[in-house]
């Protein structure tokens, strides 16, 4: 019996944890990517415009994820062009201690939107290396007056050695960036508790 009253306990304490992670988005869950639905995990009002949100697979943990979606929307207007460019550039800054690194810029048709995709690895001090695939889409939104800026990102992380990581990422490139380009980003609104913090 206490063996019950143990594990029901644990139990409700993972619920009441993950009850826990406020979704200040409004973001209708789960997201689906390619069959695979994502929960939010973490969520974050960084500043009084930026809010970030991650989500992950069932049973994923950020310290040892396979894929991950980010969202860090912003209450107000960026400018996109230098967005872009300095992720682009933190990707290029990477290349000279990274030899696997990589980056490429793609333009949507009517120029709302960029997607900057890029592969990295790392050798942490701690867990296994890895090879890591960015996309990461730049959009401009404007509702009647109001502008705002959105940056959704998919992470997908091969834990192996890091050329069999990277060649694997590369052959996946293409299906990917299908699947994240036709992803409809949800809508987003600001939920009154986000609006009161400003």
């Amino acid at each position: 019996m206490n063996k019950f009253l143990a594990f029901f306990c644990l139990i409700m304490g993972l619920s009441l944890s993950a009850q826990t992670v406020k979704d200040f988005l409004n973001i209708p869950g789960p997201l689906e990517i390619d069959g695979t639905e994502f929960l939010l995990d973490w969520s974050k009002q960084s500043s009084a415009t930026l809010y970030l949100q991650q989500y992950l697979p069932r049973d994923e943990e950020i310290s040892n994820f396979n894929q991950l979606i980010n969202i860090s929307y912003f209450d107000k207007d960026i400018d996109l062009d230098e967005a872009v460019r300095q992720k682009v550039e933190s990707f290029q800054n990477r290349e000279k201690t990274d030899k696997y690194s990589k980056v490429q810029v793609t333009e949507s048709p009517d120029g709302t939107e960029y997607i900057v995709d890029g592969i990295l690895t790392e050798t942490p001090k701690t867990g296994s290396p890895y090879a890591e695939y960015g996309i990461y889409r730049f959009k401009k939104i404007t509702n009647g007056n109001k502008k705002y800026f959105l940056i959704f990102s998919y992470i997908k992380r091969n834990y192996s050695d890091l050329r069999g990581g990277v060649k694997s990422l590369e052959k996946q490139r293409n299906k990917l960036m299908e699947l994240i380009i036709d992803f409809q980003i949800p809508a987003i609104s600001l939920g009154a508790n986000a609006a009161e913090k400003k």
